[in-house]
């Protein structure tokens, strides 16, 4: 049985190497599977999405195939036997609604990869609606500095400092954002390697 999977981790998860690689399982077994990414996540270019280890593949544009009209979106979806969804947080609530009842129908499983919170630890409007639809929740893992469980995204400005105002979505990499445990998101501590990176430039 088809199931909505959100699979959810702080930054530098892997979140996306980890749909590239689902996604090549389907086509390596003879399949058909599409891939989506939100179109304001423009890091890598219209239509690409790039993982941090270098795999990337073309995908298409998550509004263009989701529509607020269900028959539309349900008709798009008809001959594909998986969608893969990358950046999920970002992508309009109201056509995430729709996934449940679409796996239902079309007996197709749709596996959502995403960051559950902001740099503030608040949800996204998007990962607040996959946690209230997802037949599954996986929590795809990463580590702080420490060694110790990373859970909180932590955005940083230009001197490697930990931001604690600003607007939800800022899109960026590993200039801008890290991932730590909750008590070096509280303490403010970005490790001594982050540190020496943004000390010498």
């Amino acid at each position: 049985m088809a199931k909505l999977y959100f699979r959810y981790g702080a930054m530098g998860s892997s979140k996306t190497a980890n749909a590239l690689m689902v996604a090549f399982n389907y086509e390596e077994k003879g399949l058909k599977p599409l891939v989506l990414k939100p179109r304001i996540d423009d890091r890598d270019g219209e239509k690409i999405i790039r993982s941090r280890i270098g795999l990337e593949r073309a995908c298409e544009f998550f509004e263009d195939v989701f529509s607020p009209d269900y028959e539309t979106t349900k008709a798009r979806l008809e001959g594909y036997d998986a969608v893969i969804v990358d950046e999920v947080q970002f992508c309009e609530p109201a056509l995430l609604r729709q996934m449940r009842q679409l796996v239902h129908e079309l007996q197709i499983p749709i596996i959502c990869y995403g960051l559950r919170t902001d740099f503030l630890l608040q949800p996204f409007p998007g990962s607040y609606e996959m946690c209230a639809i997802a037949d599954v929740m996986q929590e795809i893992k990463t580590v702080c500095w420490c060694g110790n469980g990373a859970t909180c995204n932590t955005r940083l400005d230009k001197d490697g400092n930990v931001m604690r105002a600003g607007e939800q979505v800022v899109i960026g990499g590993n200039e801008s954002y890290t991932s730590l445990c909750y008590k070096h998101y509280l303490e403010g501590d970005i490790g001594p390697k982050m540190r020496a990176r943004f000390q010498n430039g």
